[in-house]
């Protein structure tokens, strides 16, 4: 037996419930891992309250990210076995997988051997976190030197992996956060600049930076009413990604400027490159080499323990972390 999080209906942490269920043999293509750890992602908040990108089917589990040992393979399975200390890319749905348990089973191919370099808590926690930037400032945007990203929510763990990536590229980023509080930990996680957008103009700050050109690339979660600013703030054909909906109020487009100055809105999202096997490929080649070189190092703003899912889910929605929350097995 196993011990897993499942929910039979919407609502709020409460809904959590620790269920007892039989460890299955893995069908083919399928691994089975016996989880160490646990990487926490804003979807599963969303997933939990059914405000995801697909309908939830009850009673469901949950999770996209995990790291563990592989204590079974299924028929056809190459390149993993049993003994290898493995990670999950987010790359299925919740509705047929899931990683919040002591014992799960993925598909083969959202596994992988991280570098050994990482501890389980940290490889629970990288592929979420660079791949979702990676593809959109490296595959699509093909950010470079010259190039500037603005970064908005850039302390959540997917904007300070961004912070890496742009620099890797050669790019200058630029990282939102509300206050000054965040200022001086976001400089030293790598930002070349930094705008507390609750204390200073951010378009003005962005045009002083840019010598008045404005950036070519955002790279935003969050949405809502101050979405113009992140426009006005776009340099002549730059672009947004937007990959998240973190304000739930609903975001205006400001079109006359949009075509003016022929800027381009892309909705954003990991599946562009965990749902292709050779962006896959190239996306793990990128990160682990990345990682080899310090260039890529995962962030983690606190680590709680498999019993405090509920308290882990709550801790998420204050927005209050800086990297990305970690839960042992």
């Amino acid at each position: 037996m196993s011990r897993i999080i499942q929910f039979s209906k919407a609502g709020g942490p409460e809904v959590l419930e620790f269920v007892d269920t039989p460890v299955r043999a893995p069908a083919p293509s399928e691994v089975r891992i016996e989880v160490k750890a646990i990487g926490i992602n804003r979807a599963e908040s969303m997933w939990r309250n059914d405000l995801y990108i697909e309908p939830v089917q009850f009673p469901a589990g949950l999770g996209y990210e995990a790291a563990g040992i592989v204590d079974a393979v299924g028929q056809d399975v190459t390149g993993i076995a049993v003994g290898d200390a493995v990670s999950v890319i987010p790359s299925f749905s919740m509705n047929q997988y899931f990683t919040y348990g002591e014992v799960v089973t993925l598909p083969a191919y959202a596994v992988v051997k991280h570098p050994p370099s990482l501890s389980f808590t940290e490889a629970a926690s990288v592929w979420m976190m660079f791949m979702t930037p990676y593809g959109a400032l490296i595959e699509d945007a093909r950010v470079g030197k010259g190039d500037f990203v603005i970064i908005p929510a850039a302390s959540s763990s997917v904007g300070l992996a961004a912070i890496q990536i742009a620099n890797l590229a050669g790019a200058t980023s630029i990282a939102l956060t509300r206050t000054s509080a965040k200022r001086a930990p976001l400089l030293e996680a790598g930002a070349a600049h930094v705008i507390a957008t609750g204390e200073e103009d951010m378009v003005a700050e962005v045009m002083r930076i840019t010598d008045g050109k404005g950036a070519r690339v955002v790279f935003d979660p969050v949405g809502g009413p101050t979405f113009t600013k992140l426009i006005a703030a776009l340099s002549f054909q730059g672009t947004v990604y937007l990959y998240g909906a973190l304000d739930e109020d609903p975001t205006p487009l400001p079109v006359l400027p949009m075509i003016a100055r022929m800027l381009t809105i892309k909705g954003h999202n990991i599946w562009l490159t965990s749902g292709d096997e050779t962006r896959r490929k190239a996306a793990v080649e990128f990160i682990v080499s990345g990682l080899a070189s310090g260039a890529l190092k995962p962030v983690i703003d606190r680590v709680f323990k498999f019993d405090e899912m509920a308290d882990v889910h709550r801790y998420l929605e204050q927005n209050s972390q800086f990297g990305k929350i970690v839960v042992t097995v």
